[in-house]
């Protein structure tokens, strides 16, 4: 039985965010070691801090990179992978830190090359802090630009999904000046076929979807904006339809997320970062999952970041990790 759960590699994110504890957590969750198996890909000395810290259980076993590297498909238990990439000592909760910035960079970059060696089947990443990451010299906005210039990806999105509410992302990490010149058809009709492509795995049929204008009242005929609906939206939705999905719009984003179209539809195509976010985490804060398409090894995310306010306290809520963990537990199966 154990034999065939599918492993997830957990990376442990900013050492000095609230990752180590949601991890530990994770770790001695029996109903979901139940369905998989996770192995955190973290720091063994900072995970007994955290843990004698906030008098949270260290249950899992210990194994080095060597042991890994020699039994990985040998492992069927919840487990610690020991990267050892910071001196716990070193840590400071709750700051940035170039050195924290650093390791959590590494935890990723060893659970991609496991994914792609076949090891794990899936990888769900632990909050990074941007700020930490950038000290530390790697240039990134965020895990899905990592994930996707490791891997080379072709094409690839961020799509945010809970049952409540599920959104996928034209742009993300840009300003919003950015965002009008990074509307072009082949990008937003590659966003449109990639949601469609998992939901249709999570859900098992093929979905409906509702695209975002750009503009108030999805520009209104070309009276707000530079018609950019007319330009780019408007023939990627043509194509999509053409290639025979199921999708509506554009609509005004002010509309897009009531509870009648939330019922109607299976997600919602947004064409940049807050469009989406902020009604994700009004409406599902706590269970949304961070989802990389488009990669040949499956990302799942928490839906939050550090929170350094509470570091190292006992007190974030493990609940959006978890679903990170069964969603990719589902779509590694």
């Amino acid at each position: 039985m154990n034999a065939i759960k599918p492993r997830i590699a957990v990376t442990q994110g900013d050492p000095a965010g609230v990752g180590p504890e949601l991890c530990l957590r994770l770790l001695a969750h029996a109903e979901i070691t139940r369905e998989c198996t996770p192995v955190v890909f973290g720091d063994a000395g900072l995970l007994r801090r955290v843990a004698a810290q906030t008098r949270l259980p260290f249950v899992a076993p210990v194994i080095t990179a060597a042991d890994w590297a020699q039994c990985a498909r040998e492992v069927h238990s919840p487990t610690v992978l020991d990267l050892q990439c910071i001196n716990a000592d070193a840590v400071t909760p709750g700051r940035v830190d170039a050195r924290c910035g650093e390791a959590a960079y590494r935890y990723v970059i060893a659970a991609i090359e496991a994914g792609l060696r076949g090891e794990i089947g899936a990888v769900t990443t632990g909050p990074l802090n941007k700020e930490a990451l950038y000290a530390a010299g790697h240039k990134f906005p965020g895990h899905t630009e990592i994930f996707a210039e490791r891997l080379h990806a072709a094409r690839s999105c961020m799509m945010q999904y809970s049952e409540e509410i599920t959104c996928s992302f034209v742009t993300v990490h840009v300003g919003y000046s950015e965002v009008p010149a990074l509307l072009q058809p082949a990008r937003i009709l590659d966003v449109i076929e990639l949601t469609a492509d998992a939901l249709l795995r999570i859900r098992g049929r093929a979905p409906k979807l509702l695209v975002c204008g750009l503009n108030p009242h999805a520009g209104e005929n070309g009276l707000f904006g530079m018609r950019e609906e007319e330009r780019f939206i408007i023939p990627a939705l043509e194509e999509a339809r053409r290639r025979g999905l199921n999708v509506t719009g554009p609509v005004p984003p002010d509309t897009a997320f009531t509870p009648t179209r939330r019922k109607e539809f299976d997600a919602v195509v947004c064409m940049y970062h807050d469009q989406g976010h902020i009604p994700v985490k009004m409406i599902a804060f706590d269970s949304a999952v961070n989802i990389t398409l488009g990669l040949p090894v499956t990302r799942t995310s928490v839906d939050h970041g550090t929170a350094f306010d509470i570091a190292w306290q006992g007190l974030a809520s493990p609940g959006s990790l978890y679903s990170a963990v069964r969603l990719a537990a589902k779509l590694a199966g």
